[in-house]
């Protein structure tokens, strides 16, 4: 869980600090808030504050070029996010919804409907094979 829980924070602080820079900002900053909102009400208005800091800084970033001030802003989002899931680990399904939700919106596209989201979990010698669509797998 453990594993699953810290690649979740970085997947989503990755797909929220791109937002920022796109026209789907004040969706992700909304969405953000409510699902403060739900687990920490009193902090909620602070986290939204925040966000609006992180987002002022990721404009600033993007038209200098400064990849390692983006950078930072993702590291800074992925503590708070992990934060966030150890203590509230039932929002995890919530938070990959809405990461879901957002990464067409970073990467400039329109959601479809055929989308297929895989998720995998493995421990000890597992080995997992996942395909969107053709695969063709030979023991030799």
């Amino acid at each position: 869980m453990e594993a699953e829980l810290t690649a979740l924070a970085k997947l989503a602080a990755s797909t929220l600090v791109s937002t920022m820079a796109t026209s789907g900002w004040e969706g992700a900053r909304r969405a953000m808030g409510e699902l403060w909102r739900r687990v920490h009400p009193e902090r909620a208005d602070t986290v939204v504050a925040e966000l609006d800091e992180a987002h002022a800084e990721m404009v600033v970033a993007r038209r200098n070029g400064d990849e390692r001030a983006e950078g930072d802003l993702v590291g800074e989002w992925q503590a708070r996010l992990r934060r966030f899931l150890v203590a509230n680990p039932q929002l995890m399904p919530e938070l990959q919804r809405l990461i879901d939700e957002l990464r067409p919106t970073v990467r400039g596209e329109e959601p479809h409907a055929d989308t297929v989201t895989l998720t995998a979990n493995a421990s000890g010698r597992s080995r997992i094979t996942m395909s969107g669509r053709d695969i063709k797998i030979v023991k030799g």
